[in-house]
């Protein structure tokens, strides 16, 4: 249900986004500095493969959201008039305490007796 969930709010894209980065991150380090690397990264001047495969995928789930058309209810006509009927046979039922009722049980009568009584 988890899995669905995440699935359902986009969740795949954004894990497969990080390893894109983290990939990116890593080969952009073994040519250029930290800050350079970092700046290759995130710029969206050099997408990875896996990168445009994830704006590939968001772009066809978002054309896919919009297809659905927003259909009108349609309601039957409410009569102008409605007639409400009282039932034949009405009866109060008693209160019930089932707070009282649930508490320890009374002692038995008559008291036990003890045993060198």
């Amino acid at each position: 249900m988890v899995i669905a969930l995440a699935t359902t709010l986009g969740a795949h894209w954004a894990l497969l986004q990080t390893v894109a980065w983290t990939t990116m991150f890593a080969d952009n380090l073994l040519s250029h500095s930290f800050s350079e690397s970092v700046a290759r990264t995130f710029d969206g001047k050099y997408p990875c493969p896996i990168c445009k495969a994830v704006a590939a995928g968001k772009k066809s789930e978002q054309k896919n959201e919009f297809t659905a058309q927003m259909q009108k209810l349609e309601f039957p006509p409410l009569n102008a008039n409605p007639v409400l009927f009282a039932p034949f046979r009405f009866e109060l039922l008693p209160q019930v305490n089932f707070a009282s009722e649930s508490l320890t049980p009374k002692p038995p009568l008559p008291p036990p007796r003890g045993f060198f009584a």
